[in-house]
């Protein structure tokens, strides 16, 4: 008597014998993780404007408040590029000085060193 393939592989005769006939098939993978990301923020995105067009009655009064967020966020965001080159210039004074001051500190105990072999020699 002759089985159909899926018969021969329930029993064991066909195919993989280590695995379960529903674990052969292949698995797609989760696809691009990035189209993931984005997906998932434009999801919360869409419920966080309809969860305020709810609150707030009016889906224009909710996507205002959003605007103000986003605003706010915005201008923080170009008040924190602007300070970065004043901010980048006062610590490379700082490392400069600590440097300056490292060089003086290796050069005073370059000296001593120097002074006590001379005075430790016969």
């Amino acid at each position: 008597m002759r089985f159909s393939e899926p018969m021969k592989m329930a029993d064991g005769h066909g195919g993989s014998e280590h695995n379960p006939v529903w674990a052969r098939t292949k698995r797609r993978s989760g696809g691009n993780p990035l189209i993931g990301l984005i997906v998932t923020l434009l999801a919360l995105f869409g419920a966080l404007t309809i969860a305020l067009g709810v609150k707030e009655r009016s889906v224009a009064e909710g996507g205002a408040i959003i605007d103000g967020w986003l605003s706010s966020g915005w201008h923080a965001a170009q008040r924190a590029v602007g300070k970065a080159p004043q901010t980048a210039e006062v610590a490379a004074d700082k490392a400069g000085d600590a440097a300056e001051k490292a060089g003086d500190a290796v050069a005073a105990g370059a000296q001593k060193a120097a002074d006590e072999i001379k005075t430790s020699q016969p």
